[in-house]
């Protein structure tokens, strides 16, 4: 099984996304998409990255969830530039011949770009402040409990 790893710009439809999943003879296939939340003035949230670098650690993650699961496909896509509220910013789907496996590989895997993987994320509010997103302590903690 080759990951499918994806990083740009252009939005993506997580119901093509699936299809592929579902097209490989699995039992299982678990998907999450991630969505630009509006809240708080939020205008718009910008996501940057050096390229040879998120997609190694992509693959990296990928890499771990084939070694610890047996799946049939995965697929990551992550997008980058500037995302309005309700933009899609990433599709982690893992496709498995048993359900199990499928929903621990995706969870594995959102939960480790929310740590590991390097995309830089600027805030934009209506009012003209801006912020960069802060790692916070629930995702590491979620990316922890894998470890055990």
């Amino acid at each position: 099984m080759t990951p499918d790893i994806r990083v740009h710009a252009d939005d993506f439809d997580p119901v093509t996304e699936a299809a592929r999943l579902e097209s490989g003879g699995a039992g299982g296939v678990a998907t999450f998409t991630g969505i630009v939340r509006g809240e708080n003035g939020l205008v718009a949230l910008e996501l940057e990255h050096y390229p040879a670098m998120s997609e190694r650690a992509l693959a990296g993650i990928a890499d771990r969830a084939a070694k610890r699961w047996t799946l049939t496909a995965l697929t990551i896509v992550h997008r980058v530039g500037r995302l309005g509220p309700g933009a899609r910013i990433v599709f982690v789907g893992a496709a498995s011949k048993h359900r199990a496996d499928a929903i621990e590989a995706m969870h594995f895997v959102i939960d480790w770009l929310k740590t590991d993987a390097p995309f830089w994320k600027r805030e934009q509010f209506g009012d003209g402040r801006s912020q960069w997103v802060e790692l916070r302590d629930t995702d590491v903690a979620a990316k922890d409990r894998w470890e055990s």
